[in-house]
């Protein structure tokens, strides 16, 4: 067998790369600053093998990139962090970063896994899956110890197995509602939790940005994930269940120093919506309840138009680096 490793990289293989470094980058500076000012021991080394693991993935990475002659990302740098700046967030906040990082890791390594073809990013992607694979077991496993990470509702068991009867099992207006289904629970949970701390974040980045329009953005923010936060809770609810989330904004400090730059701030909150966006979109495909399906679809759309601004203050600053894209043949035969 030959030495597939000398293969060029495709287009999926060098944006998973790229995204990776930017991802991993933008880790290693909040990481380093959590680490100035975390006091409980167990968060500490959780954060501190998190840290590890996002620089050797992005030694890794660089690798992959010099090897391969194509330009290593800009990133995120220490310009982009301010280690000496005041704590902003709680150490409850930090463990529930890290911990929704491993969620997003999981998930992208999952998937740069199936995309990758060459054998030795095939076994830098199980690599990174086992690592990241380690650290959420670690991480929920204290997160549940000190009580952020609530358990999901209890649904009944049934006696036997059934099969749906009644075509309002996909209504969801008035009085037709049915019962919530295991599926539907568990995204609104899992949705609740992630705009809670969504909520959280950027309400310590409203506080901290310099420039007036990031400021204003992040306090729009603000208020878009209590709104959707409300939405979930209201829906289990109204099915008797219990709420999805705890808040987390009280993990939020007073501090007004900023820690991280603007351009950092606002490329953190852009990667939070679009996995938000994705979620969302999954969530509404495993929910037959017509109601349900519309509030996704309602709310997607205002996050949409959120991440658009977000990407023209991004665009407006030069802070948007350019990810790696086709060649552009109608322009290059002008």
């Amino acid at each position: 067998m030959g030495n597939h490793d000398n293969i060029k990289l495709t287009a999926p293989e060098i944006s998973t790369l790229w995204a990776g470094y930017q991802s991993n980058s933008m880790a290693i500076c909040g990481l380093k600053y959590f680490l100035m000012h975390v006091d409980n021991e167990d968060i500490r080394s959780i954060i501190e093998n998190a840290l590890t693991l996002s620089e050797q993935q992005l030694e890794k990475t660089t690798d992959f990139f010099r090897k391969e002659g194509y330009p290593v990302p800009q990133g995120f740098t220490e310009k982009d962090v301010n280690l000496n700046a005041p704590r902003l967030f709680s150490d409850k906040l930090y463990l529930a970063f890290v911990f929704n990082m491993t969620v997003v890791n999981l998930a992208s390594h999952v998937a740069s896994l199936t995309t990758a073809v060459r054998s030795d990013l095939l076994q830098f992607y199980a690599d990174c899956l086992s690592d990241s694979e380690e650290l959420h077991m670690k991480t929920k496993e204290f997160s549940k110890e000190i009580g952020i990470h609530i358990r999901a509702p209890h649904i009944p068991t049934p006696s036997q197995i059934d099969f749906v009867k009644k075509e309002s099992f996909t209504a969801g207006w008035l009085t037709d509602r049915r019962p919530l289904l295991g599926s539907e629970i568990t995204n609104l949970v899992f949705n609740a939790r992630r705009n809670s701390l969504g909520q959280a974040v950027i309400t310590g980045f409203s506080q901290v940005a310099q420039s007036k329009d990031v400021r204003k953005y992040f306090e729009r923010g603000r208020e878009i994930s209590k709104k959707h936060i409300e939405v979930f809770n209201s829906i289990l609810s109204n099915s008797y269940l219990s709420d999805g989330t705890i808040l987390l904004t009280p993990e939020v400090t007073e501090s007004t120093d900023p820690p991280f730059s603007d351009k950092f701030m606002m490329v953190l909150t852009s990667s939070l919506i679009a996995s938000g966006i994705g979620q969302y979109g999954m969530s509404l495909s495993l929910s037959p309840r017509h109601d349900i399906a519309v509030q996704y679809s309602r709310l997607m759309v205002e996050i949409a138009n959120y991440a658009n601004d977000g990407a023209s203050i991004m665009i407006e600053n030069g802070w948007m680096e350019q990810p790696p894209m086709a060649a552009d043949r109608k322009g290059l035969a002008k």
